[in-house]
């Protein structure tokens, strides 16, 4: 703790000048501000505080107008993904024209994509910095591992269910299989900073981070996770051949934890979610161009959108008796909303942000450097895997995919600045 109020203390004098003025230290202090509220913002992600979330998220955008407005800040939308960000949401306002509900479109467009692309400016302008890089991980792993720890104690130890129930089934943001797109994508971030650890103290905590959150992860029998988690795990590999080591002790938890071996043997690696996604697909032949909208309960609205005739359209065998109200598949999921158009222009942004790992890792010589890119797209992989199988376009998951985002940003950023006219070419 003494350690840490050091850290503050050093931090806050290096920043506030002893020269500034009053007015100049107020400013001083809002900037500082900024990085303290997003990184409590990350932190609280996966937690059920989504009040004190809506707090801070929305104090940022205060104080950034306020400065903006002072010009009393360097904040810029110059990045590599703001060219596929602009013509995506170009896409989607041409689809206001066309959608099946205008005013749930209107609404989750500035409350699931602008809001999130808000998060992702504030923490790539603010989060600049190689060291805040690094604390905005530790923020994610700190976060998830306490969410982990929470989560098993709060499911199997207070509401009492057996070891054999999948973890989160009374949540509600954080619900079986919804977690693990938070808690997977976390795991690459515990291990590149185990590898880079100097402190017993430091290693044991990430060890215990990762060991634990794993527990989590494999304790929800998702089979998607399950897939998720090895992508993870193999990518990093590249960086350390060691982690093959977690590769098997993972497998021993898959065989070790209850639920996990039934689930899938009895299952495999079929289930309803290739029913919903024909489902999906036929209502993609209809509105193939535009979608439906960007709303997101238009798909579930049978006063909008008839599933029910849909689902009649289907070979017996593949109808569902008890429909589905979402596709349960990003690739679909932004296909029936947006069309054909608005999933290729969101195939951009993807594209982007791998193209901005190939170049991290072709232009610089710098080993932490690469690890970092090896790391995040270890982080990004793992959370599209899973995505296949699950909605993630809004709430808690939209924010950790564009945190993902956010910070490959900042590290193509961090590369640009020592080799700017090779990263330009």
């Amino acid at each position: 703790m003494k350690k840490l109020k050091t850290l503050i203390r050093d931090y806050l004098e290096d920043a506030l000048s002893p020269d500034a003025s009053k007015p100049e230290r107020f400013f001083i202090l809002l900037n500082l501000l900024l990085p303290v509220f997003m990184g409590l913002y990350v932190f609280l992600n996966p937690m059920p505080l989504s009040s004190i979330s809506e707090i801070l998220f929305y104090s940022s955008v205060v104080v950034l107008l306020f400065l903006i407005f002072f010009k009393k800040t360097e904040f810029t939308l110059r990045t590599p993904l703001t060219l596929p960000y602009a013509l995506f949401l170009i896409w989607v306002i041409i689809g206001l024209f066309f959608t099946l509900d205008f005013k749930n479109s209107i609404h989750d467009i500035r409350a699931h994509l602008l809001a999130y692309w808000i998060i992702f400016y504030l923490l790539v302008n603010y989060f600049n910095s190689k060291k805040k890089l690094e604390a905005l991980s530790w923020v994610i792993i700190l976060s998830v591992t306490f969410f982990s720890i929470g989560a098993i104690i709060i499911y199997y130890f207070i509401e009492g269910f057996s070891f054999n129930e999948r973890l989160g089934g009374t949540f509600k943001e954080m619900y079986t299989g919804w977690m693990c797109l938070i808690t997977v994508s976390a795991i690459p971030l515990m291990l590149n900073e185990l590898y880079r650890a100097n402190t017993l103290y430091s290693r044991l905590l990430l060890t215990f981070g990762f060991l634990i959150t794993t527990i989590a992860t494999l304790l929800n029998q998702s089979r998607a996770a399950l897939i998720g988690i090895m992508v993870a795990l193999l990518i990093m590999c590249m960086d350390n051949k060691k982690n093959i080591i977690l590769v098997v002790i993972t497998i021993f938890f898959m065989v070790l934890i209850p639920g996990i071996r039934e689930r899938v043997s009895n299952k495999g690696l079929d289930d309803i979610r290739s029913n919903i996604n024909r489902l999906s697909i036929e209502i993609i032949k209809d509105y193939h161009l535009t979608g439906v909208g960007f709303g997101m309960q238009i798909y579930g609205n049978p006063d909008v959108l008839n599933l029910e005739k849909y689902n009649q359209k289907l070979p017996k065998q593949y109808q569902q008796h008890v429909i589905r109200t979402a596709p349960h598949n990003i690739i679909l999921d932004i296909a029936v909303r947006t069309g054909i158009i608005g999933l290729l222009l969101f195939s951009y942004i993807l594209i982007c942000a791998l193209f901005m790992i190939w170049q991290v890792w072709k232009q610089t010589k710098n080993e932490d450097l690469r690890s970092w890119a090896i790391c995040l797209l270890a982080c990004l992989a793992s959370f599209m895997t899973q995505s296949l199988f699950n909605d993630t376009t809004y709430n808690s998951r939209a924010v950790a995919f564009y945190t993902i985002l956010a910070m490959i940003t900042i590290l193509w950023n961090l590369v640009r600045e020592n080799q700017p006219a090779s990263l330009n070419n």
